[in-house]
C-alpha cells in the first residue's frame, strides 16, 4: 500500500526541493552551532580543573585534562569546517535550481557530490548526510557514492607529534600562569620540601587521589559527550 502511495504522489518541482534541503542545511547549520556553543561552555569548567591541578601540583591530571582541551578545540575546528561545506552545498543547489528552470530538471553537481562525499565521513554529520545522498541520488543532482574508509594509520605518529606540541602549550597558557602566581615562598617550599614531608603529602594525595580521579573522569565524560 505504501509503495502505491508513493507512485501515486506527486513529486516536487526542483524549486521545492531546494527548499526543502535549504532548511534542512540550516537545521544542521543551527545543530553544529548548538554543539560549538556547549563544548566552549564545557571547556571553561576544563581550564578551571588545570589551575586548580596545578595548585596541587598535580600535573598527571593537568596534562590529562588539556589533552582532553585540545581534542575539544579539534572538533570545534572540524565542526567549523563541516559548517562551511553544508552553506557551500546550499549555495551549490540554488545555482543548480537556476539552471534547472532552463532545462526543466535537475542536473548532476559534481562539487555538490564531492561536498557530500566528504561530510559522509565527518562522525558528527555523518547520518544527515547519508540520508541527504539518497535523496539527491533520486533526485539526479549527484551519483550513489561509496564511502571509501581513509587510512590514517601511516600518519598517526605524525597526529600524535602534533597533539603533545598542542597539550604543551595549553598547559603553559593555563597552568604556567597558575604556577607564576603562587607566592615565591611557596615554591621555594615546595622545591626544599623534607623527605618526611613529602612521604606525609603522598599518602594524603592518594586519599586524595580516589576524588580527584572521579572528578577527572566526570569532565571528560561530559566534554566526551558534547563532542559526539
Amino acid at each position: 500500500m505504501e509503495k502505491v502511495m508513493n507512485i501515486l504522489k506527486p513529486k516536487p518541482n526542483p524549486q521545492q526541493q531546494l527548499r526543502d534541503w535549504q532548511r534542512k542545511l540550516r537545521q544542521e547549520c543551527r545543530n553544529i552551532e548548538r554543539q560549538i556553543r556547549d563544548i566552549q561552555r564545557e571547556e571553561k569548567g576544563v581550564q578551571k580543573a588545570i589551575r586548580e591541578a596545578a595548585k596541587r601540583n598535580d600535573m598527571v591530571s593537568a596534562k590529562t585534562l588539556a589533552m582532553e582541551i585540545v581534542r575539544s578545540r579539534r572538533t570545534v575546528n572540524r565542526l567549523h569546517e563541516n559548517k562551511a561545506q553544508l552553506n557551500s552545498i546550499s549555495m551549490h543547489l540554488g545555482e543548480s535550481v537556476a539552471i534547472a528552470r532552463t532545462v526543466g530538471h535537475l542536473s548532476k553537481s559534481a562539487e555538490v557530490m564531492k561536498l557530500v562525499n566528504n561530510l559522509m565521513k565527518a562522525p558528527e554529520v555523518a547520518v544527515t548526510m547519508q540520508e541527504f545522498s539518497k535523496e539527491m541520488t533520486k533526485a539526479g543532482v549527484i551519483e550513489e557514492i561509496v564511502n571509501d574508509a581513509v587510512d590514517t594509520a601511516l600518519d598517526s605518529e605524525d597526529i600524535e607529534e602534533e597533539i603533545e606540541e598542542e597539550v604543551d602549550k595549553v598547559l603553559t597558557a593555563i597552568a604556567g600562569e597558575t604556577a607564576a602566581q603562587l607566592p615565591e615562598a611557596v615554591r621555594k617550599e615546595r622545591v626544599k620540601q623534607p623527605a618526611q614531608t613529602a612521604e606525609a603529602d603522598d599518602e594524603e594525595a592518594i586519599a586524595e587521589g580516589a576524588d580527584d580521579e572521579e572528578e577527572l573522569e566526570e569532565i571528560r565524560a561530559r566534554l566526551a559527550k558534547v563532542r559526539s
